[in-house]
């Protein structure tokens, strides 16, 4: 059989009704929020413009699905409708608790406030979500925040998240957490965040080695001054038996999504991609402990064991297996969907959802809040770009070993100035283990820079000179 003739076969009937029948969820759940805000939604629609792009999170779903068939189409669905109603809870957690809500730094997990009995919003939360949507959303945000005098070089998360608060969009906490992690420019919008909404921060300080049992204790003082601070300033107090449960249901996520791990390392992989990262993006750390994320995720793995023992994959024809290394390309959120069609390339793991985080000790409260420092301080990006700069290549090249890939690629986002710091050395190390890179030009949430189209472009260069691989 020619390449040619592996292309993906064309969508069945079955194909269509079960993208139809999750559409139609996603449209169920949109109609709750507007029905149960009723005469208030008007007004939540001027104060909040961002949400009507949530409104149309069916294009996300018809963007992770259409071009793909049979199991993957459906797990795709699965992960996109989890995904969709987890937004839509928050969206509707904050328009209905405002005196609840606490603003917290994405690198910051919520568990704690879910154990306070508060109602989270990641700061960057819509920074990243939108562009997924609507990939040229936050390009607005960003010329406030530049107009403002905010540098044009930072990274352009943080850029469109002050942006969102200068243009007045971004909900009034009671209270917000942030922390010194992950980078300058992650760490200084706080400032301006406090200064315009004239909310309490807390910032807590992780070790900048954090590898230790000295960094732990130090860090588990942090969470307990924490909770007294949220205790003082908000309406939450701490019950340690919902803390437990949310901590059980945190090691239920972890535990399939280690399930899933195991079945990648097989060739052909009987998962890849979005059901990958996006799952772990939004129940591993937007919303960890979530039995709605719990549900998908089971679902996702019961699919791919159910390709695995069928010896398939989840792509027609695996012919390329790749890690990306740094945040995904939020401007081009279907980057690996059309990589699958063009060269066969099905992504395997990615910086953000791979890590070796414990299960929590759930015993005592001490034990829950050790096993929390150690989530906090080893979460993605805050363990990659803090300390030596071993603690950026030692995973990857775990990685590369582990799930037997084929080529890194790097997304270049050209506001991070940690990781651009690395290229050169990253150069030398792939070069020293014949490993072939692709580090990829771009900007994390503005097209202007590098447009998806110059993306591709990038991709298909390297596919064709490097890899040799025929383009389908």
């Amino acid at each position: 059989m020619t390449v040619a003739q592996k292309k993906t076969p064309p969508r069945t009937a079955a194909d269509r009704a079960m993208h139809a029948a999750h559409a139609a969820g996603i449209w169920l759940r949109i109609g709750a929020l507007a029905a149960r805000r009723g005469l208030r939604m008007p007004g939540e629609l001027r104060r909040f413009p961002w949400m009507l792009q949530i409104l149309k999170a069916n294009q996300l779903l018809d963007t992770m699905v259409r071009a793909r068939t049979g199991p993957y189409a459906e797990a795709n669905a699965v992960a996109v409708s989890a995904i969709t109603a987890g937004i839509l809870d928050q969206v509707r957690d904050m328009l209905c608790n405002p005196g609840q809500t606490v603003l917290h730094e994405d690198l910051v997990p919520p568990e704690l406030l879910y154990g306070m009995g508060l109602k989270p919003w990641m700061a960057e939360f819509l920074g990243i979500v939108l562009p997924l949507i609507e990939t040229r959303t936050m390009e607005a945000y960003i010329d406030v925040a530049e107009n403002y005098g905010i540098p044009p070089d930072i990274c352009s998360l943080p850029k469109s998240t002050m942006g969102l608060v200068l243009k007045g969009e971004m909900p009034a906490p009671a209270a917000v957490i942030a922390s010194n992690m992950p980078c300058d420019g992650g760490m200084s919008q706080y400032t301006l965040i406090q200064k315009q909404l004239g909310a309490p921060v807390f910032r807590l300080d992780v070790p900048f080695h954090f590898y230790n049992d000295r960094a732990i204790d130090y860090f588990v003082n942090e969470l307990k001054a924490l909770i007294a601070w949220l205790e003082e300033h908000t309406p939450g107090r701490m019950d340690w038996d919902r803390m437990r449960t949310v901590c059980e249901a945190r090691n239920r996520y972890v535990a399939l999504e280690y399930d899933l791990w195991d079945l990648l390392r097989t060739r052909p992989a009987p998962m890849a991609a979005e059901p990958v990262y996006l799952s772990h993006l939004m129940y591993g750390i937007a919303q960890p402990a979530s039995e709605r994320g719990i549900r998908a995720m089971q679902r996702v793995v019961d699919i791919a064991r159910k390709l695995h023992a069928q010896g398939l994959g989840a792509l027609p024809e695996e012919r390329f297996r790749a890690v990306l290394w740094n945040p995904p390309t939020l401007i081009f959120p279907d980057l690996f969907t059309w990589a699958e069609q063009a060269y066969g390339v099905a992504m395997i793991m990615d910086m953000l959802t791979f890590h070796r985080h414990p299960f929590i000790d759930t015993s005592t409260p001490d034990t829950m809040l050790r096993g929390l420092a150690q989530v906090i301080m080893q979460g993605p990006m805050a363990r990659h770009t803090r300390g030596p700069a071993e603690n950026f290549f030692s995973d990857l090249f775990y990685l590369y070993e582990h799930f037997d890939l084929d080529m890194i690629w790097m997304a270049g986002h050209i506001g991070c100035k940690n990781t651009q710091a690395l290229n050169g050395m990253f150069r030398e190390k792939c070069r020293e283990r014949a490993i072939p890179l692709l580090i990829i030009d771009y900007d994390l949430s503005d097209t202007r820079i590098v447009p998806p189209e110059g993306i591709r472009s990038q991709v298909e260069q390297f596919m064709e000179t490097v890899m040799k691989a025929e383009k389908y």
